[in-house]
């Protein structure tokens, strides 16, 4: 199990970097200098923090779903990661346009990659860990 546990952390953490980059990077890269003035300067970025935030993050999700999730399968990977990404797309979205000058479509945008990474996050554990 400790390596499907390794295999699973590892994935979603490389899913949810890349997506992350493609959500950040290139679909919100106007937006994101339109609204620089709300971002630490490039230089002043915790990227070692991030990334630690994001593995932290990554080996929680993995844990809950091979600990709690029952029956371990696809379906079941699917789900929990659907629900999950709801969740933390309205947090990441939602909530923080409720509190920041950030135009609606960054919004919305951080909303579809919470719910795309949940998805895919899902899917992959659902995939690597399985009942016996």
């Amino acid at each position: 199990m400790f390596r499907k546990l390794v295999l699973g952390t590892s994935t979603v953490f490389a899913l949810w970097t890349g997506l992350d980059f493609i959500f950040h990077g290139v679909v919100l890269a106007d937006y994101m200098k339109e609204t620089a003035h709300l971002w630490r300067p490039e230089n002043e970025s915790k990227m070692i923090l991030n990334s630690a935030v994001v593995l932290i993050a990554s080996l929680a999700f993995t844990l809950i779903y091979a600990l709690l999730i029952n029956p371990k399968g696809l379906r079941f990977g699917l789900l929990f990661g659907t629900f999950f990404g709801l969740a933390m797309g309205m947090v990441s979205g939602y909530g923080s346009y409720a509190f920041m000058p950030v135009p609606y479509f960054m919004a919305l945008i951080w909303f579809l990659n919470g719910l795309v990474q949940g998805v895919c996050a899902g899917v992959a554990v659902g995939m690597l860990i399985q009942d016996d």
